[in-house]
């Protein structure tokens, strides 16, 4: 679920080279639950299908093909980026979005679902539990073979134990990272089930997207897509026209909508597009009783946000704030270098200096892999707006921060708080547990798939990495839907300034608090473990 290094070992250096991501070669963490955030689909599957609602084991075909060497034995394989990777069925031809070549040679299905099974043998987290009863000659596609290379255990409150297993289209993902583009209509959906009765309401509207163009706004809640009753239709003609609305596969897509604010209902037009979404937003200094306090709500540790939160802390450095409130409600995570390097503009030298931000810890086949820092120098990933490589980050030095969560903070967002903790920094948490993501991969790009897999956990310089059912609030506090982000009345952020003062917890907040779980891909609930420099 995190970190810098090079999330690769010494013995695959194939692994460390020619990497389809752009300028920063990046290689990610923790993450996922499986696929697309659609609704109605089939509990059972992963990869590119919604999270399973219930856990499910899946059961291999039943046919007369003989099992090969290779199915029962994974080691008769062989190294899988030596000998596979890149060797695909139907290669891409011409250049990527960096103007290469695509490494793509020409190869076979049965190369595909090697390469998936020697990869996973060798560096999934949990390889000797991975099931020796599937047969490649039974599949016909990689992504349902990858789909049943994970552990098929359950945890001891019955959830499985690997819920973080997904894929994504490699153009897709690339574009997520170095620039922050989306392909939908800019807004972020909470949601109380993927199945009827559903209640979905409008979480986040990114300014300048269709979704603000149309007049989305906060706490709108959805009831009609292109005609079809989305609260409560089942049939799957009715679901499949829900989920082509909901979720544009191009640019370009007009479909209708029907939502309803205060109870009065309006329609709109949308049009999917690429909208850019905006990491760091709501950035001011707010003046209280007992000092300057900085805000700042923090969507995703990406490429972009590393210019961003430097001039974030810059100004904050510059007013003289005395405490900050770190909004990470709706922030699934992504880069680890992103997350060591605000934690060290949280805490500053004195706080980090001989600590490690975190160490991955990989399965028993993998050596002791180096820890990561607090990082004091900007990485200097690639992005519209970069910070150079080397720059020294500005840092505030608080002994206590407040971190704003709910069940959508996730991964490198955990990490920041488990991060700061491990250095004696006091961090508050006012909202919901989060969602208990200390797991790592590395995503594994082949044939334009990237595949992530859990590869490693994570500790912070106390040894701690134990928060798989999540990490506790201070004080819980319902998500408030009525007020925008960054508005000191509004729920979270009223309750954080109110707790920094007193040390109370605002009363009857519990009763408030209905269950809701941000809808999103799972790739964008992960830490990424970045290469570092030669």
């Amino acid at each position: 679920m995190k970190s810098p290094f090079a999330h690769g070992r010494a013995t695959t250096a194939p692994r460390l080279i020619a990497s389809l991501f752009a300028a920063s070669f990046v290689l990610a963490g923790c993450g996922g639950g499986g696929g697309s955030p659609g609704v109605g689909a089939n509990p059972g599957q992963t990869g590119q299908n919604p999270p399973p609602t219930i856990p499910v084991t899946p059961t291999p075909p039943v046919t007369s093909t003989p099992p090969t060497a290779a199915d029962l034995d994974p080691n008769t394989l062989g190294n899988a980026f030596t000998t596979y990777w890149n060797l695909c069925a139907k290669p891409r031809t011409g250049l990527d979005p960096d103007g290469r070549p695509f490494p793509d040679k020409q190869g076979t299905l049965l190369d595909e679902l090697k390469f998936l099974r020697a990869w996973s043998n060798e560096y999934y987290l949990w390889y000797n539990e991975i099931p020796n009863t599937y047969k490649m000659a039974d599949f016909t596609n990689p992504i349902d073979y990858f789909n049943v290379l994970k552990t098929s255990a359950l945890t001891e409150s019955g959830q499985p134990k690997d819920r973080y297993h997904f894929t994504y289209t490699t153009e897709e993902w690339e574009k997520l990272q170095s620039s922050g583009i989306d392909l939908g209509y800019g807004v972020t959906w909470k949601r109380n089930s993927a199945t009827a009765p559903r209640t979905w309401i409008v979480s986040l509207v990114e300014p300048g997207s269709p979704a603000a163009a149309a007049g989305l706004r906060r706490g709108d809640m959805l009831t009609r897509v292109d005609g079809v009753d989305f609260v409560n239709a089942t049939g799957a003609d009715a679901v499949n026209r829900i989920n082509a609305g909901l979720f544009p596969e191009s640019a370009g897509s007009a479909h209708q909508f029907t939502l309803q604010r205060g109870g009065v209902p309006y329609d709109v037009t949308m049009t999917g597009a690429e909208v850019r979404v905006d990491p760091v937003k709501n950035v001011q200094v707010l003046d209280t009783p007992t000092g300057k306090v900085g805000y700042l709500s923090f969507e995703t540790h990406n490429q972009v946000s590393e210019k961003e939160l430097v001039d974030a802390f810059t100004t904050f450095q510059q007013a003289a704030v005395s405490d900050l409130v770190l909004d990470m409600r709706y922030n699934g995570g992504g880069l680890l270098y992103i997350a060591s390097e605000l934690s060290y503009m949280v805490a500053g030298p004195d706080a980090t200096r001989g600590k490690i931000f975190e160490r991955p810890l990989y399965n028993d086949k993998t050596a002791l892999q180096p820890a990561i820092p607090f990082l004091s120098t900007a990485y200097g990933f690639s992005s519209p707006n970069p910070v150079r490589a080397g720059t020294p980050l500005p840092y505030l030095g608080l002994k206590r921060v407040t971190v704003l969560t709910t069940a959508g903070s996730c991964s490198a967002s955990e990490a920041v708080i488990n991060g700061l903790r491990g250095a004696d920094i006091q961090v508050d948490v006012i909202g919901s547990q989060t969602c208990g993501k200390p797991y790592g991969f590395t995503p594994v790009p082949n044939c334009g798939t990237t595949y992530f897999s859990i590869e490693f956990k994570g500790a912070n310089n106390k040894g701690f990495g134990d928060y798989a059912d999540g990490l506790a609030p201070t004080c819980q506090v319902a998500d408030d839907l009525s007020r925008e982000i960054g508005d000191p009345a509004e729920g979270l952020l009223a309750a954080a300034l109110a707790y920094r003062q007193t040390g109370i917890c605002p009363p009857a907040t519990r009763a408030r608090e209905v269950k809701m779980d941000i809808v999103r891909h799972p790739a964008k609930e992960i830490s990424i473990y970045t290469r570092p420099r030669p």
